[in-house]
């Protein structure tokens, strides 16, 4: 995942292609090229020599190379905003920096790099391809040398869609409605609460013993950033639920308020549910207290001081 800050100072986090895709698809786009090339190159020179002009064949073989090694990655990318044949096939899209449509000036400069520079030869045999792939693979966006020239980078827009919370982790387990009234949650960082999330989706996946040992790390970290603690004895799965259904209640209710909204105000009462889905998290933390009368059963944790 690649942070990008946009022009209206909103921070998006954006699923960088991956090198064997950039590879795939460029593969698949030179399938292309390569056919339609050749043949335009032999029928010009055909031409050409039927007229026994060899200044026009080379002008015509110059400009028919022009035309599909730099006018079609240029046509592509600016017309498709940021797509050729092979990206479109793997799902990746080149964009500015800044995570904007990518530009017609920024599609031609990464079309005249991959021309004269990366891909074609002959100067991307002598060390323009090797420092192209080098560039790529150091890079924390998987930049090409194109895409350091033009300030562009390619992303992933087909992604696996995310596994659904199951209905017993939508929301607050009623012993903590009281709690998640009064909770904090300002602090808690993207980054934490993405990893909370994802614990939560990838719960039936995962082992028991996983489940324990991420669910007691989760939570510790989740509980160093929200004030204040839960109830002792609380179930790490629950808290990490209540957590993010108050974090997603909140920022929903300053979105209907609008940008001049304050935070003071108390927010509604997020829906309680029943429990938590069949076969959830049994993290405990060093602490735990007995279960409340009424609790769903299970180990607990409790919060550092």
């Amino acid at each position: 995942m690649a942070e990008v800050v946009t022009g209206e100072a909103v921070v998006l986090d954006l699923q960088v292609a991956r090198f064997p895709g950039r590879v795939l698809a460029l593969l698949l786009d030179l399938l292309v090229q390569v056919p339609v090339l050749v043949l335009a190159e032999f029928l010009v020179y055909w031409t050409a020599a039927g007229h026994h002009d060899p200044a026009a064949a080379a002008a015509a073989g110059a400009v028919v190379y022009a035309v599909v090694v730099i006018g079609y990655p240029l046509a592509s990318e600016t017309l498709t905003r940021g797509r050729t044949l092979g990206k479109m096939a793997l799902g990746l899209r080149v964009v500015s920096d800044d995570g904007g449509p990518v530009r017609f000036r920024q599609a031609l400069v990464r079309a005249l790099a991959g021309a004269f520079v990366e891909i074609w030869p002959p100067v991307s045999l002598i060390g323009g391809m090797p420092a192209g792939l080098i560039a790529s693979m150091i890079s924390s966006r998987g930049k090409r040398l194109g895409d350091l020239f033009a300030g562009t980078f390619v992303l992933q827009e087909r992604v696996p869609a995310r596994p659904e919370l199951a209905p017993g982790l939508a929301g607050i387990a009623p012993w903590l409605q009281q709690w998640a009234a009064h909770a904090e949650v300002a602090m808690l960082s993207e980054q934490t609460a993405a990893a909370a999330s994802g614990f939560l989706r990838r719960l039936p996946q995962l082992r028991p013993q996983a489940r324990e040992a991420l669910g007691t790390q989760l939570a510790a970290a989740v509980a160093a950033q929200v004030s204040p603690p839960p109830p002792p004895g609380t179930r790490a799965v629950d808290y990490l639920a209540a957590v993010l259904a108050v974090r997603r209640q909140r920022e929903a209710a300053r979105a209907d308020a609008g940008p001049g909204a304050g935070t003071g105000t108390a927010p509604a009462p997020v829906p309680a549910v029943p429990g938590t889905a069949a076969g959830a998290d049994r993290a405990v933390m060093p602490g735990a207290a007995p279960p409340d009368e009424g609790r769903a059963s299970g180990p607990r944790f409790a919060p550092p001081a």
